[in-house]
């Protein structure tokens, strides 16, 4: 071998491996009772605002109680455009709410961003308005 390839094995070997992704899904997150929070969202905007502080707060408190536990971000966007438009609106409000918990100190690999569909999440339909939300839904413990 030689002395550059021993060398970079060296640094490889003491290097910390990086961090493991959580694994955790949110299939049936929808079913939470407890540690839900909703973040409204302006029409057509993914832009977390002010009206988003005392939800953020909340989750925020919930997860730093207890490190185990993480938490399904679950954008919605109704009919706020085209069906794809909307999925992509819906993707984006998820990844801006995750981006302002991860801003606050808590771990990106404790949060799942995904869009959901309106017409698949009865508390989605039970919100006002029902299509510019995230919901922010702290898993319990495992």
């Amino acid at each position: 071998m030689t002395r550059a390839r021993l060398a970079l094995l060296a640094l490889m070997a003491a290097t910390p491996a990086a961090a493991q992704i959580r694994p955790f899904s949110c299939v049936g997150a929808e079913q939470v009772q407890d540690d839900v929070f909703s973040v409204p969202f302006d029409r057509g905007s993914a832009r977390v605002t002010e009206a988003a502080r005392s939800a953020l707060a909340a989750a925020e408190e919930a997860l730093r109680a207890d490190p185990d536990r993480v938490a399904c971000l679950l954008g919605h966007a109704g009919q706020e455009g085209g069906a794809s438009t909307s999925i992509r609106l819906a993707a984006e409000r998820a990844r801006a709410v995750a981006a302002a918990l991860s801003s606050r100190g808590i771990e990106r690999d404790r949060l799942r961003a995904e869009a959901r569909s309106a017409q698949f999440s009865p508390r989605v339909r039970a919100a006002v308005p029902p299509s510019r939300t995230v919901t922010i839904v702290v898993l319990p413990a495992p």
